[in-house]
């Protein structure tokens, strides 16, 4: 639909018109924008992510274990929300380094989750053999263990950039134009105008842009232990001298991305707790544990199907089937919002800013974050369970109910949590699709600071913090057991 939605927006307003809206100085200034701040923001990201995972998986950190804690909880708090916390710090915060800390500061965890789980699932054995040849260790770390973080460090990168390419809030908090903050102002400016939609587009070509270069940089290259025997532990690196810079540099990264965000909403959640009607903030609170109570089903109820036939029935058709979903779910927000405007104007009316329309705008945009899970549950599900089941006489739909949904119950539930966090965040489509008079936390958070009202804004904001606290702990629970070992300490710990 996306896809589809710029194609006929192109066609719609005429090649002649399309090329002039497209080819001007000012879609020339955030395109440079939007990748200036890729271009330096993904980088960055990827090098904190991965010295955090490095220091907490590899070296005799002092708290090792509250720092991994600690270096993944920046990720439950909305960017936007962060964002707020640093222009109540700094009112002047503004432009391309403002949009590049923010961006680091608020995005480096989906770097730093899968390298930290992927580091400590190494067999150092590799690394050992080459330091036995005479390596020294940060020979050892470039030429042995970066290659093979190089999948996990790509796939986060990837996701940092498509935040970029899709934040709103965030940037415009801080009144750095990208091109999604210009086509929410056209949008609401013009109400659907060819301007906007062709701004879109490009918007859409370079995501595509993206998730092919991640294709292309992430090769055929495999690096899987295929020999027998037990897998052993790494022995920490001793910090020595360094141990005081590198607790000082944790700290002063934490404190950035969750202390200073976290103390301007507790103070102004405290300083307007007068003026905060608490009858609003529950009816908002209600609506979006609604929403992302009936989205949550509804994505896993329609995940489902994909993740069981691209794990029992594969096929050329069922890749690209779920790949599709993919492509989908890379587009922004705003343009599956744009796109669903579109079709419910000129060909459902009736459902336009109706419930219907948003909540088929999350689960397009968020149905791979439960297909995932379910595939992998899926996967483990052993097939010869079911057909045990069929053959002392169940019926296929008992069996298949008793044994293969039970089995995947687990990962029902974790894709359920992170569509559920994900619907409760989301701003970009809610403010483009939801009915008149809908009020979720995000929307009000924004409409309340948009006004400079951060007193009244705090509260919304720490809600959203609350909400996202337990799924970001499940994600970051499920990437430790997924490693599924400990490590050794070889110095002090």
């Amino acid at each position: 639909m996306p896809l589809g939605f710029v194609v006929y927006t192109a066609i719609d307003t005429g090649w002649v018109e399309s090329a002039r809206l497209v080819f001007r100085p000012r879609v020339g200034e955030l395109l440079s924008n939007t990748v200036l701040l890729t271009v330096i923001a993904v980088p960055l990201s990827v090098i904190v992510g991965v010295g955090g995972a490095w220091l907490v998986e590899r070296t005799a950190l002092w708290g090792r274990r509250a720092w991994s804690l600690l270096l993944a909880a920046p990720l439950a708090i909305p960017a936007f929300v962060g964002s707020y916390g640093w222009v109540s710090a700094i009112p002047s915060l503004g432009g391309l380094w403002s949009g590049v800390l923010i961006a680091v500061l608020f995005y480096y965890p989906l770097v730093y989750i899968p390298v930290a789980a992927a580091l400590s699932r190494l067999d150092p054995a590799l690394e050992e053999s080459a330091a036995a040849l005479g390596l020294g260790r940060w020979a050892v770390f470039a030429r042995v263990v970066l290659p093979q973080l190089r999948l996990a460090a790509l796939g986060g990168a990837v996701l940092v950039a498509l935040h970029l390419l899709a934040e709103y809030g965030a940037f415009a908090m801080i009144r750095f134009d990208t091109f999604t903050t210009a086509i929410m102002v056209q949008y609401q400016s013009t109400f659907n105008g060819a301007a906007g939609s062709m701004l879109a587009g490009v918007l859409a070509l370079l995501c595509l842009l993206l998730l092919v270069a991640e294709v292309a940089a992430r090769g055929r290259a495999r690096y899987a232990r295929v020999g027998s025997g037990a897998v052993a532990t790494p022995e920490r690196i001793p910090l020595g001298g360094y141990q005081a810079g590198a607790q000082l540099g944790l700290l002063a990264l934490v404190a950035a991305a969750l202390g200073l965000p976290l103390w301007f909403v507790v103070r102004w959640t405290v300083r307007g707790a007068a003026q905060t009607v608490p009858a609003d903030l529950l009816e908002a609170l209600g609506t979006s544990l609604g929403y992302g109570a009936v989205t949550a089903a509804l994505t896993v109820a329609a995940a489902f199907p994909l993740a069981f036939l691209a794990v029992r029935r594969p096929s050329r058709t069922t890749r690209a089937l779920e790949a599709s979903t993919y492509v989908s779910s890379a587009m922004p927000g705003i343009v599956i919002g744009l796109a669903l405007v579109t079709v419910s104007i000129r060909a459902v009316s009736d459902l336009y800013q109706s419930a219907t329309v948003l909540v088929l705008a999350y689960v397009l945009l968020f149905l791979p974050r439960a297909a995932v899970g379910l595939r992998a549950g899926l996967a483990q599900a052993p097939v010869s369970l079911e057909e045990a089941a069929r053959a002392l006489g169940a019926p296929p739909p008992i069996a298949f109910a008793r044994i293969t949904l039970r089995l995947t119950a687990p990962a029902s539930a974790a894709g359920a949590a992170l569509v559920f966090l994900a619907v409760t965040n989301e701003l970009t489509a809610t403010l483009l699709l939801a009915p008149n008079g809908t009020r979720t936390l995000a929307t009000e958070f924004w409409a309340k600071s948009s006004e400079i009202d951060y007193a009244g804004a705090a509260p919304y904001a720490l809600a959203m913090v609350l909400l996202s606290l337990p799924t970001t702990y499940l994600l970051f629970r499920q990437s430790r057991r997924t490693a599924g070992r400990t490590t050794r300490t070889r110095g002090a710990a």
